[in-house]
């Protein structure tokens, strides 16, 4: 299967707006960060997404995605959910409702936030066709014939989810903690995206340090770090990390075995 990297950005992207940094007013392109989310192809070209973050129709657009399999959520904060309603073209195309994996408390948030996606009455043009599915940890879920494991993190006090897909390849975006029962399950993967928000120490979020720790527990082959502020320039923090682990960058595409 293939991973791909729709976003990398924090809830304010890179660059912020307003903001003058050196890496906000980079030309460089690895410093442009969409909000976070990501693309995994299945080896029979089946498309799942993590996330629907406010860009997700023109990060789709600039991958050239024209098929929607399923929709796994982590949480229903604004920049991981607000882009829902670019579901409507895979209705379109597809002719069918697209199916959406996410918690109790994240389902309720959906149908509270896009309540006019569940009202009764005609179509037409102008709402999303979801269906919302149980997502539970460690609880497989088998989708296009990858087994995906939803694990349970922390994100300060709000419990979210991270997903381990196959046995090779985990995505865990948004963590402060990650809880001994989900360790074992995150141990010596192929690859690993990981939540590193910022230098300094953030409530609710890794920041490098503790990014870098936690690599070092669990021992990925390739770590590569992602939710990324405008602290870090691309080329020059990647001279400064370890071998085994870099900057990902919206658009990175990575190969790892389904199995």
């Amino acid at each position: 299967m293939n991973v791909t990297v729709l976003g990398c950005g924090t809830s304010h992207g890179v660059p912020m707006i307003g903001c003058e940094c050196a890496v906000c007013s980079s030309t460089d392109p690895h410093n442009k960060r969409l909000r976070p989310s990501i693309l995994v192809t299945t080896d029979i070209g089946e498309n799942i997404i993590v996330d629907t973050p406010p860009e997700m129709r023109l990060a789709l657009i600039a991958n050239n995605v024209r098929s929607l399999s399923s929709i796994l959520m982590t949480h229903s904060h604004a920049d991981h959910i607000f882009g829902m309603d670019d579901v409507r073209p895979f209705n379109y195309r597809q002719g069918a409702a697209v199916p959406i994996f996410a918690e109790a408390t994240v389902r309720e948030d959906i149908r509270r936030i896009f309540e006019y996606a569940f009202k009764s009455g005609p179509i037409g043009g102008g709402r999303p066709q979801i269906e919302l599915r149980d997502a539970v940890p460690l609880v497989p879920i088998v989708l296009a014939g990858i087994t995906v494991f939803p694990l349970r993190v922390f994100h300060g006090n709000l419990p979210v989810l991270a997903f381990k897909f196959g046995a090779h390849f985990a995505y865990v975006t948004d963590v402060s903690s990650i809880p001994p029962e989900t360790v074992p399950h995150l141990m010596n993967l192929d690859l690993l995206l990981l939540d590193a928000v910022r230098r300094e120490k953030h409530e609710t979020h890794f920041n490098l340090e503790e990014a870098l720790a936690a690599i070092r527990m669990l021992k990925p082959k390739r770590a590569f770090l992602t939710h990324l502020s405008h602290d870090f320039d691309f080329n020059a923090t990647n001279r400064e990390l370890p071998d085994g682990v870099q900057l990902t960058y919206d658009g990175a595409v990575y190969e790892v075995q389904s199995s």
